[in-house]
């Protein structure tokens, strides 16, 4: 996984929507993805096109043992309006109930109107957290339906 490409395509998709890059701050966790998302329990994946270009990504982070948040889910505008967004948090979320997650937290901005459209659509509802980063001015939650055995799905 080749850091300077997520970088740029995060750096470049907030950009789009007036939102600052934060890399000693609120983007910190892409310096060492493999310590904040794998290492811990988490998971952090990339749509790459047909020609070996980063499109998109999306990333688990372990809060505690049953919850994770959601983070860094961001499409190149070429990818948007065709079914990758859906793809790609539908994979996410499947993976949160694969590696025992019960609930996906994420934080927001209200001014990514299409992402928050698409995760009410998957049934995540608004919540108070105690704390938001920077940049996001809304938080979301989504429990995961256990299975029969009792995990999650």
């Amino acid at each position: 996984m080749d850091r300077a490409d997520v970088q740029r395509l995060v750096s470049g998709v907030l950009s789009e929507f007036g939102l600052k890059f934060d890399p000693p701050g609120t983007d910190s966790d892409l310096r060492d993805i493999q310590a904040i998302y794998i290492e811990p329990g988490g998971m952090f994946d990339l749509l790459v096109d047909g020609s070996g270009q980063v499109v998109g990504s999306v990333g688990l982070c372990p809060v505690s043992d049953s919850v994770c948040e959601l983070r860094k889910m961001y499409l190149i505008p070429g990818a948007r309006g065709c079914g990758q967004g859906k793809r790609i948090l539908e994979h996410a979320l499947r993976r949160a109930s694969e590696l025992g997650f019960r609930r996906v937290v994420l934080e927001t901005a209200f001014v990514l109107e299409s992402a928050i459209a698409l995760y009410e659509r998957h049934g995540f509802r608004r919540y108070i957290p105690a704390h938001l980063s920077e940049r996001c001015d809304a938080a979301y939650s989504l429990d995961l339906p256990p299975d029969k055995q009792g995990r999650s799905l």
